[in-house]
């Protein structure tokens, strides 16, 4: 056996040791469940052996599939090969904890997803002292659910309430939490780990699970008739509701799995698990999850649009210039990432309020014990808060996040160019400005970089890098590795008016205005956004930002393009609440009003200010106004080469602007509906509401080639 080892004691206690051959993390294949079929049947007929020890020679106990494999097969598996995959290692697990022998699970390291699920198969479970030694069942971030008895054996071991908790929110528990909630036995010191899974076996334990006993039956296994079950069970239904929507479909199914599950015998119920699991890892949406949250994101973080040949750079000392919201956050982040910061404002106390808020922020994890005082003190030493242009020397990379003025901006880096070294980069942290027109006040232009921070930046984890005409290489690479340093997401654009998260985040608020104009049900168009799974809906959107920073945007292209620019259909509806006075809620009010200590609602007056429409339109015709408006934009980028790859699109729009994370983001969205049936549905809009959705001639070619955003899986054609 290649990825597992066996040794077997004179104490008649055998130890199963978990050691992927070719991965630095034992994960589930078809290969390693094969391996412990054989294992399990060697163990079991093996007389001498009266007791088995499962740990791992790895710093890691175990995960779960591997998702990148996932992720390929989809479109190969039907839905009975599915079953049959999930079956396979119910079989392995549930051969394991019958086969008539004590079975302890020695957890030296994380047990997530599929690891853990070995675990709760074992009749004891020890786990490591430390802090990074997490256990639990995450599939429902992935659109999945645990497909080898997790669902059966957690609802069993500590109750339906308790296992819909955990499994609903796929959160990790420490070792501590672990133990508190039952789903260890013991937690020990990393060494002894296996000393205390051979202790207990050494008691004699029963080899056979409360479940296999005849005649139990789970307290909510009478359903519906018992109160408590049928309240918790009604409060997490609409939990998931709220939180999920209805377009995620593993929170419903994996409800529906415990509540079925516990009311037949196990193996039945594991039937049951895998018939849910098969429905689930055929669904487009576990697919697109997977690919842009996990495996496009884990790429772009090793550095997949890093360009080759550039040796790796490290920041020791950046420079911030602009200490307001922005300027704050970059200084916070690059300072808790180890690099001193000179964080530069018009005079000193401006400075010094930039660097206040990293105590602010800093603080409120001290309090509530996320972390050390100490470790805060030396983060806040590392910031200088200035007016001195002369402390940026010795800076290797610049951030620029002044105010958003082409003349400031300019004025801003030549002074920062005087001090700081010849072959330090310049980025400048805009939203909207074009890259190439800032860099003309470059001394280096080929230095010069766009660096587009989303607020708040300590929270928001993604990083928009834009590439102007004359950006070389060698600054992408280290802006890529300053980036990399932040632990920060990057996508990489090319320069074009909004670049590519702001020009087509455009499209969500402006959709929202539009349809105000039309007459449609404020409420209804809130609704419909949320519906569609965007976590905040656009007029409410637009009070927070202002409807006079899209009027500003869209007057700057008037100017520059004349007659040639497409203004938005949003556009009156915003002229018109400017007018009214309500430009935002900073300002007073703005689609909502905001009653001191009382919640936001929507402001009576838009029914007088936009009669509504006699026939209200349906909800499902106003979601899907708003996927089309943006996934089409993004075509539009992929197709004018602001961006280069549908991976940069797809996590810019999920991480970037809260694109729905079921649809894996506005190109991964097309590819799901079909690209012809995705331009078939563009020219019905297009006709009924406008240009905006008309698709061009390029995206009809991909559509009559059959050429998605993606490759197809083997054998699939659109």
């Amino acid at each position: 056996m290649r990825h597992i080892k066996l040794e077997t004691g004179a104490d008649g206690v055998a130890i199963l040791i978990l050691d992927h051959a070719d991965e630095s993390m034992n994960v589930v294949s078809d290969i390693w469940l094969d391996e412990m079929n054989a294992a399990i049947a060697q163990l079991r007929e093996n007389a001498a052996v009266t007791g088995v020890v499962i740990t791992s020679g790895k710093k890691a106990f175990m995960a779960g599939a591997d998702l990148k494999a996932l992720v390929e097969g989809y479109g190969r598996l039907t839905k009975p090969e599915a079953y049959a995959f999930s079956q396979k290692a119910t079989r392995m697990h549930r051969a394991l904890e019958t086969m008539g022998k004590p079975v302890a699970c020695a957890m030296n390291g994380l047990a997530l997803g599929g690891g853990f699920e070995l675990a709760l198969a074992c009749h004891y479970r020890v786990l490591a002292d430390d802090p990074k030694a997490v256990v639990g069942l995450p599939e429902v971030n992935v659109g999945l659910l645990p497909g080898s008895g997790g669902t059966q054996r957690l609802a069993r071991m500590i109750g339906a309430q308790a296992a819909l908790d955990l499994l609903l929110t796929g959160r990790s528990l420490s070792p501590a939490e672990a133990l508190k909630a039952r789903i260890v036995d013991a937690v020990v010191p990393v060494e002894d780990v296996v000393a205390a899974a051979k202790t207990w076996l050494a008691t004699n334990p029963s080899p056979v699970r409360v479940w296999d006993v005849k005649g139990f039956a789970a307290p909510e296994a009478r359903g519906m008739i018992v109160p408590e079950f049928s309240l918790g069970l009604s409060i997490a239904v609409a939990k998931v509701a709220d939180k999920a929507g209805y377009n995620m479909p593993a929170a419903p199914a994996i409800l529906s799995c415990v509540f079925e599950g516990l009311q037949l015998p196990m193996d039945k119920a594991l039937s049951v698990e895998s018939k849910y699991f098969a429905r689930l890892l055929t669904d487009p949406v576990a697919r697109n999850i997977i690919r842009t949250t996990f495996i496009s994101k884990q790429a772009a973080e090793k550095g997949a649009r890093r360009p080759k040949g550039v040796a790796k750079h490290t920041v020791s000392k950046v420079g911030v210039l602009g200490a307001g919201m922005m300027g704050a956050g970059i200084a916070l982040v690059s300072a808790q990432a180890g690099m001193d910061v000179v964080l530069i404002d018009r005079d000193v106390a401006t400075a010094q309020k930039g660097k206040d808020y990293s105590s602010k922020v800093w603080g409120k994890l001290v309090q509530k014990g996320k972390l050390a005082a100490d470790s805060v003190e030396a983060m806040l030493a590392r910031i200088t808060p200035t007016d001195d242009f002369a402390k940026l020397d010795g800076c290797q990379l610049i951030v620029e996040a002044v105010f958003e003025d082409i003349g400031i901006k300019g004025e801003t880096t030549r002074k920062a160019e005087a001090v700081i070294p010849a072959d330090a980069i310049y980025a400048t942290n805009t939203s909207t400005l074009p890259i190439t027109e800032l860099a003309k006040a470059s001394a280096r232009p080929d230095q010069f970089i766009g660096l587009h921070f989303f607020s708040p930046v300590d929270r928001m984890g993604l990083v928009e890098v834009i590439m102007g005409k004359t950006t070389s290489p060698e600054t992408l690479a280290k802006s890529l590795d300053f980036v990399a340093q932040l632990r920060k997401t990057p996508i990489v654009v090319n320069d074009s008016r909004g670049f590519y998260t702001s020009r087509v985040f455009q499209m969500l608020i402006n959709e929202g205005a539009a349809m105000l104009a039309e007459g449609v049900e404020p409420a209804r168009i809130e609704n419909a956004a949320k519906a569609a799974g965007f976590p905040v809906g656009p007029l409410a959107l637009l009070d927070e930002l202002t409807v006079d920073l899209p009027i500003k945007i869209v007057e700057q292209a008037i100017e520059q393009e004349g007659a040639s620019f497409l203004v938005p259909a949003g556009m009156p509806a915003m002229y018109k609440m400017r007018d009214l006075g309500r430009p935002s809620r900073k300002a007073g009010g703005g689609f909502y009003d905001y009653p001191e200590g009382a919640a936001k609602h929507l402001w009576k007056g838009l029914r007088e200010n936009f009669p509504l429409a006699a026939k209200q339109p349906e909800q499902t015709e106003l979601k899907l106004r708003f996927l089309y408006a943006q996934a089409i934009e993004t075509a539009r980028c992929i197709e004018e080469g602001v961006l280069e790859t549908a991976q940069d699109g797809d996590l810019g729009a999920v991480f970037g602007w809260g694109f729905p994370a079921w649809t894996g983001g506005t190109l991964s969205y097309i590819d799901t509906i079909g690209i012809a049936e995705f331009v078939r549905e563009s020219d019905r809009l297009a006709q009924q509401y406008g240009p905006r959705f008309a698709p061009s001639a390029w995206l009809r070619a991909k559509a009559a080639n059959g050429e998605g955003f993606y490759p197809a899986p083997a054998g699939e054609t659109e």
